[in-house]
């Protein structure tokens, strides 16, 4: 019987699994929702995130914390690096490969990277690397593989800006990169107590109005969308994963009133909670 691949001292832990078609019910269940993952997607798999649906159309790197996973086809081998805060978590220094940098949570919502042939075969050596230390156990095998975890988060920070920043019309500034990753940052802690715009230019430490301009002046989403986009996902994950009553949820989500709860996301989507529980079958679909 195989050893399990994975790295655990006192808080710590780091685990690398592989998969494909044959196994993936190990991949589709709950046990890795606490941690951080990493995916290897090779070309031709078909997967759901949360409510969107992708189809990979080359290598591709899925980055993911609290978002729900469902893997529906895929043959050839993929890979699962998952680890906890406690292993890889860099808070001051570093904010792009930090464990809540640019790739797992930011304001345009794309958990992944599109990777060439020559950047898939990068990735799949460091995959190995870890792999293979993990396999070993050496006394120094900790420090190696938070040196591989790092070089994969660094690659993967710069294809994302390449593939989502540089390619596009959206610009933005390398000072005012930060603003946008600690908004995300802020949003994913707060987003259940904190509904207003004010509340994230305070952690901002800048004006409202600033904030608001410029997520304008990148023709974003306002700030404002962007708080009720994430506490509306949120809403949809508790309605279709679990049985919690549309009064609990909204209780859940900051809004003492559940019949304000109510209007806004029939507002929002066009469909009650209730409504949405029982008539949502798939997300909208995206080639990648």
């Amino acid at each position: 019987m195989l050893q399990p691949l994975i790295f655990e001292d006192h808080y710590k832990k780091l685990g690398l699994e592989l998969f494909s078609e044959e196994n993936l019910e190990k991949i589709n269940g709950n046990q890795f929702s606490p941690d951080i993952k990493i995916f290897f997607i090779p070309a031709e798999y078909e997967l759901t995130v949360d409510f969107h649906q992708y189809q990979t159309k080359k290598p591709s790197l899925f980055f993911l914390t609290n978002q729900h996973l469902k893997i529906e086809k895929g043959k050839k081998e993929a890979m699962l690096l998952y680890y906890n805060r406690d292993f890889y978590c860099i808070q001051i220094h570093d904010k792009e490969v930090a464990c809540d940098g640019l790739l797992f949570h930011n304001v345009f919502e794309i958990p992944f990277v599109e990777l060439n042939d020559t950047e898939a075969d990068l990735m799949i050596n460091l995959f190995q690397n870890i792999k293979n230390e993990l396999e070993w156990k050496d006394s120094s095998a900790e420090e190696m593989i938070r040196t591989y975890v790092k070089q994969i988060i660094i690659h993967a920070t710069r294809k994302w800006k390449k593939q989502n920043l540089e390619s596009t019309s959206i610009k933005i500034p390398g000072s005012e990169l930060d603003i946008f990753r600690d908004f995300s940052r802020y949003l994913e802690i707060h987003f259940r107590k904190k509904h207003h715009v004010a509340d994230y230019a305070d952690l901002l430490h800048i004006a409202p109005k600033t904030l608001t301009h410029k997520f304008k002046a990148l023709q974003l989403d306002s700030p404002n969308q962007f708080i009720i986009n994430r506490i509306l996902l949120e809403a949809k994950r508790l309605l279709f994963y679990t049985d919690k009553p549309v009064k609990e949820i909204a209780y859940d989500l900051g809004y003492e009133d559940p019949a304000y709860f109510n209007r806004l996301f029939t507002q929002k989507t066009g469909n009650t909670p209730i409504n949405f529980k029982k008539n949502y079958s798939s997300g909208k679909k995206y080639n990648i």
